[in-house]
């Protein structure tokens, strides 16, 4: 009788370590979910400003929330995006684990090694795409990828030998290689939003068509825009026709004339009111 009430603080202080683990362990989901939904802002915010940078328009003017601007950064799942990812993924895996017993993950393993031993050449060719990083545009992100790729590569078992595992010999270098890789995701995101943004230029006249109606003349001087007098027994006397919709945002519409250029061609901001009345139309669909 006397042994009972000993293990019941053993019990106990079970339970409380049960309940400590899942704790630690939500805690340590609740990170990683931070710092995952923290990079897709980042990468949706550098994305959404060099696509409507394209058209002069900033996306604190746009006051996009922050739940937008993070689901923006799903443009970059892309075909080569993702290849380049999984290329890096298999890198980091085998580089570390080195061969094993199943003949196609040795054969990897062997791949891997061998060009594992190539490492100062990635390494030195991305230095010297940093040099020439004028001549490179808009591919830029190649250099610092090219030079992480060297950088992992240099921390295979194949390399390292005996190597110590000391700071400077292997957290320095994986620690910059992570700095080129979230430098290249940095590039990668402005390279697709302003090639997507060049991409959408080019076919305004399939845009949603927009016809405004107010009381009073707007400051809207485009060839293609064309205006008509209504009547002055009407309100809405002035027409507006020749307008495509970029962006709707808050009762702002964010239009531009059919013929519209980059270089020389303002955005016009319009916005709903009694003064103003604004109707969206089809544009014109490609011949099939």
């Amino acid at each position: 009788m006397s042994g009972a009430p000993a293990e019941q603080p053993l019990a106990k202080g079970r339970a409380g370590g049960g309940d400590t683990s899942g704790t630690a362990l939500v805690k340590a989901l609740v990170a990683q979910a931070s710092l995952v939904a923290a990079l897709m802002f980042y990468l949706g915010a550098i994305y959404t400003g060099r696509f409507y940078g394209y058209f002069h328009l900033g996306p604190a003017s746009l006051d996009f929330a922050f739940s937008h601007l993070a689901l923006q950064s799903l443009h970059l799942l892309r075909l080569e995006v993702l290849t380049v990812g999984a290329v890096l993924v298999v890198v980091l895996l085998f580089a570390r684990a080195g061969a094993r017993e199943r003949p196609p993950v040795r054969a990897a393993a062997t791949v891997l090694a061998w060009l594992a031993r190539l490492h100062l050449v990635f390494a030195v060719a991305g230095l010297v795409l940093l040099v020439l990083w004028q001549r490179i545009q808009p591919y830029g992100w190649v250099a610092p990828l090219t030079l992480a790729v060297g950088l992992l590569l240099g921390q295979s078992p194949t390399v390292r030998g005996g190597r110590p595992e000391g700071l400077w010999g292997r957290a320095v270098p994986v620690f910059a290689a992570l700095l080129l890789l979230f430098w290249t995701l940095t590039l990668v995101a402005g390279h697709l939003g302003e090639r997507d943004a060049r991409d959408r230029a080019r076919t305004v006249r399939r845009w949603p068509a927009v016809v405004v109606l107010s009381t009073q003349r707007l400051a809207i001087a485009s060839p293609a825009v064309t205006y008509q007098h209504l009547g002055a027994d009407l309100p809405h006397r002035h027409r507006y026709t020749g307008l495509r919709l970029l962006l709707e945002r808050a009762g702002r519409y964010y239009v531009v004339p059919l013929d519209w250029q980059r270089r020389t061609d303002p955005i016009y901001v319009l916005k709903e009111s009694e003064n103003t009345w604004i109707a969206l139309m089809p544009g014109v669909q490609p011949s099939r």
